[in-house]
């Protein structure tokens, strides 16, 4: 494989650090110009799941080419042909991986499908990225982990939060140290999910989604890959609470689950704090997330008002971000949903596969930032207790 003029990572720091310097007065070079990944090699995927699934950019990549397209339900699969101009439609993910044309498939199902969909994935031979969370229990995320270990694959999870621009700069902040010694984050995933909103969600053709009564700190990602996105610490102790109102929604699930919203307390491995929220019925809404440490706080705007701002000790606050959409190639540098990070998460998959290396949101990460939701709930039905959050790292 011919090296790539400047790796994407190296460009994301320096275009981070330069962003910064001309807005807080901090040192750092001038920013390169974008390159695009050109190594002659077309990475062909195969896109499962048409709604959230058609979200993303797989045929504006240069290196990408969508083989195949698929999804249960006949107007889905229709519209995710019409969306990546594909002809090729299969009814099942179970007959879209047979095909040998296909290199890596995109797993956009429901939650509770995720496990089950990447290991057959996995052991048929491809590569995956899958919408969060990564796993449902601790069973599965071992299960995912001697997967993708056992078979070498690549496997991403589409974490959004993590390429949000303001996440893009704390993370590059955190690398050159400017927040000083880390003291504590608030991260939060408001999905306000009453009235039609909630009835589209958790209903089709008069049945349940797997969306119905779905626990919130089992969707905890959107949240915690703020905390462990930014800085690779690992969320290791928990306590839990949680609130549920009256609807039937929270008597009856299949989850047994009573809670409508969910807010952890986590220790880290950096011996930091880390207040995480998962809400489904409040009025507020989108994900946002406050960084602190001793020489500098970091703020996300929110739909409570909040504005952005950096501010460090002793210098001008900082009160505009930069959206990055420069370090895509050209053809993907388009507004997407969750803070533009659709194409980010897109071209961060097919330039793992195309450069051979593991991808940003790996394995390790996704558990990491899934895992500790999935303990926040046990905490959460023992009223509260703190529990330890195992380890998935590699070994």
């Amino acid at each position: 494989m011919p090296e790539h003029p400047i790796s994407r990572r190296a460009f994301l720091k320096t275009a981070g650090a330069a962003v910064v310097a001309t807005s807080v007065g901090l040192s750092a070079g001038a920013a390169p110009a974008a390159a695009d990944l050109d190594s002659g090699r077309k990475i062909r995927m195969g896109i499962v799941g048409g709604g959230f699934g058609a979200a993303f950019l797989w045929h504006l990549d240069p290196n990408c080419i969508v083989e195949a397209v698929s999804d249960l339900r006949p107007d889905r699969r229709a519209f995710l042909q019409q969306v990546y101009k594909c002809d090729k439609p299969y009814e099942s993910l179970e007959k879209l991986v047979l095909d040998p044309k296909i290199d890596a498939v995109a797993v956009f199902t429901g939650a509770p499908d995720h496990v089950r969909h990447v290991t057959n994935v996995l052991n048929h031979g491809k590569h995956c990225i899958c919408a969060v969370p990564a796993a449902f229990s601790l069973e599965e995320a071992h299960q995912l982990k001697e997967t993708k270990e056992r078979t070498g694959l690549t496997y991403m999870m589409a974490e959004t939060s993590y390429y949000r621009p303001e996440t893009i700069l704390a993370r590059q902040l955190w690398q050159d140290g400017k927040f000083g010694g880390f003291v504590y984050s608030e991260v939060e995933y408001y999905h306000n999910m009453v009235g039609a909103e909630r009835e589209a969600l958790w209903f089709f053709n008069g049945q349940h989604t797997w969306r119905y009564g779905y626990p919130p700190m089992h969707y905890p990602t959107h949240s915690t890959a703020f905390h462990v996105g930014v800085t690779k610490e690992r969320l290791t102790k928990v306590s839990c609470l949680g609130w549920g109102s009256t609807d039937q929604g929270w008597k009856d699930n299949v989850y047994h689950n009573p809670y409508s919203n969910q807010a952890a307390l986590f220790s880290t491995s950096g011996r930091n704090i880390c207040r995480c929220n998962v809400f489904w019925e409040i009025n507020a809404g989108g994900e946002r997330a406050q960084w602190i440490g001793e020489k500098m706080a970091m703020y996300m705007p929110g739909s409570g008002g909040q504005p952005f701002i950096v501010q460090p000790a002793g210098q001008a606050p900082m009160t505009v971000c930069s959206d990055y959409l420069s370090l895509l190639p050209e053809p993907m540098r388009v507004e997407t949903g969750h803070g533009n990070s659709h194409g980010f998460l897109t071209h961060e998959f097919i330039s793992a596969l195309v450069e051979r290396r593991e991808p940003s949101v790996n394995v390790y990460e996704a558990l990491a930032m899934t895992v500790p939701g999935i303990v926040a709930m046990e905490s959460c039905r023992k009223d509260g207790e703190q529990l330890k959050v195992p380890s998935f790292d590699k070994a």
